[in-house]
């Protein structure tokens, strides 16, 4: 029974965390665009999130924070038949909440955090319902997001090992039908990218874990201890390394699907530790010490990113810079009771979720951190300055 109180605590811990961190982060580029944009199904959730809680950075990220919570509850379940110690489950739930990839997932408004919980909530039910409700389970998943023609191409190989023909036959179509609708981009001439996707999942998942993962897949298919999460994991880690070769991949569409190779690696860690004598078990201890320290470290710099931009000679090399700056930027002008400007492209949409409208009233121009001349905007963070502009009334006479 304390097990579960701990989780609950971690649970806890990592939902005020995230939820205090909504008032640090400014809507990006990238999601002011789908927010603007056309109609899909992270629209339709985001656009019922601001109209419960009104058009502000709560709101905005509410819902993949609700996404992330629920996705823990169903990683805990989904342990249970992997691990059966309840300490080395809040070990792994623990890793879970600390990956950088799963921390900007809950914050970020994209797909990630959506196919996180709709790939976990798909292994729970698997083997909890019947087939027909899978099938209808499925269907759902191909009008949500492109990102989960992946999850059709992986159960194809699946279906094919487990000799089930209609279960074939349906993921076929699912896959066809969901390129079909979302399409895969192919534009550009052929550019390798392999070590560009390699460095983003060990990013994502810090060197150590993404290389032990790696490993787990790799001896599972030699030693055939293949299953469902076997199949999802290596078959898209497969897919998004080849197209690697010719694309810079979106990240968000294949790290989910390693994430559920979680589950396999803690098992096999457990059981490789505990098969031992406590003399021979010293080198795992230090590997899973390291894992976890790394993960800490990462995770505080994810969470406390504003204060890294002291190591940067242009803000803009920051990691999280696309993040920052446009709700102080929309506080700054409403204080001096500017409420429209003319501006680029990105920061005008970016603006428009802090309602400062466009006109062509005020012109507000971007320019070097280290320009002081003229009426100033400036953006800083712990007294770096991170941002500036010039407001510069326009006479339309």
């Amino acid at each position: 029974m304390k097990h579960r109180y701990i989780f609950f605590l971690i649970l806890g811990i990592d939902a005020l965390i995230l939820l205090l961190e909504t008032s640090e982060l400014s809507i990006s580029y990238r999601e002011a665009s789908m927010l603007y944009g056309d109609f899909s199904f992270l629209f339709f959730i985001e656009k019922l999130s601001i109209s419960f809680f009104g058009q502000n950075d709560f709101a905005l990220r509410f819902a993949m924070i609700m996404f992330h919570i629920l996705s823990l509850l169903l990683f805990y379940k989904i342990s249970k038949r992997y691990v059966r110690h309840d300490r080395d489950r809040l070990w792994l739930v623990l890793v879970f909440v600390l990956l950088p990839g799963v921390i900007s997932s809950a914050m970020l408004v994209d797909s990630a955090g959506l196919i996180i919980f709709f790939l976990l909530l798909f292994v729970y039910l698997y083997e909890k319902i019947s087939k027909p409700y899978i099938y209808l389970l499925l269907s759902f998943y191909i009008f949500i997001d492109g990102g989960f023609a992946y999850l059709f191409f992986s159960l194809i190989f699946f279906s094919l090992y487990k000799k089930e023909n209609y279960f074939l036959v349906f993921n076929i179509i699912a896959f066809f039908l969901s390129m079909y609708l979302f399409g895969i981009d192919t534009q550009g001439l052929p550019k390798g990218h392999f070590l560009d996707a390699i460095g983003l999942y060990s990013a994502i998942f810090t060197p150590i874990v993404f290389v032990y993962i790696f490993y787990i897949l790799y001896r599972r298919y030699l030693t055939k201890e293949i299953e469902l999460l076997w199949f999802i994991s290596s078959i898209t880690l497969i897919v998004s390394l080849l197209l690697s070769f010719r694309q810079r991949i979106d990240i968000e569409d294949f790290a989910p699907y390693l994430i559920m190779a979680l589950p396999l690696a803690a098992q096999t860690f457990s059981s490789s530790y505990r098969v031992r004598l406590k003399i021979f078990r010293g080198r795992y201890k230090t590997a899973f010490v390291l894992s976890i320290l790394l993960l800490l470290l990462n995770s505080v710099l994810v969470l406390f990113n504003k204060n890294l931009y002291i190591f940067f000679d242009k803000p803009q090399k920051h990691f999280a810079y696309k993040m920052h700056i446009a709700k102080e930027l929309a506080q700054e002008l409403k204080k001096r009771g500017i409420y429209c400007v003319q501006t680029d492209r990105r920061m005008q949409k970016r603006l428009k979720f802090y309602k400062i409208s466009r006109c062509e009233t005020y012109l507000l121009s971007a320019k070097s951190t280290d320009d002081n001349s003229g009426d100033n905007v400036t953006i800083s963070y712990n007294n770096i300055a991170v941002y500036n502009a010039t407001v510069t009334e326009i006479n339309n006479r």
